[in-house]
């Protein structure tokens, strides 16, 4: 079963099997607006905890979104390609960003549940 985690920076992920998939929050969707564009990251690109990894730009600004943890990125949502906005309408599911082969689960521990994240943002 799927663990949920959330960064301070407003990222979510959701970790099963070594592999975490990643996004931005609903949180962070509502503060930016409505998405035009994302650019997302290569396949195979190695990560490290708190870099760059994605821009997502909305009618407002445009966003840097970070790494959670060290890993590899395996998968990209190429579906965001053509439909930036299905992360307004699902930041926390089909709106996902990437997806990245853990390389050290330890870094989960610094991570906020979802009662952590609730108590950021209020």
């Amino acid at each position: 079963m799927a663990k949920i985690f959330f960064t301070e920076d407003h990222e979510w992920l959701s970790v099963e099997d070594g592999v975490a998939t990643v996004g931005i929050t609903n949180h962070a969707q509502e503060q930016l607006g409505d998405l035009v564009f994302v650019e997302l990251p290569e396949v195979e690109r190695v990560v490290e905890k708190g870099e760059a990894i994605v821009v997502v730009e909305s009618v407002k600004a445009a966003s840097d979104v970070y790494a959670p943890l060290n890993g590899e990125v395996i998968a990209v949502n190429e579906e965001l390609n053509g439909n930036p906005a299905l992360v307004n309408s699902a930041a926390e599911g089909e709106g996902w960003l990437w997806k990245m082969k853990v390389s050290d689960e330890s870094q989960l521990e610094g991570l906020l549940d979802a009662a952590g994240y609730q108590a950021l943002v209020g």
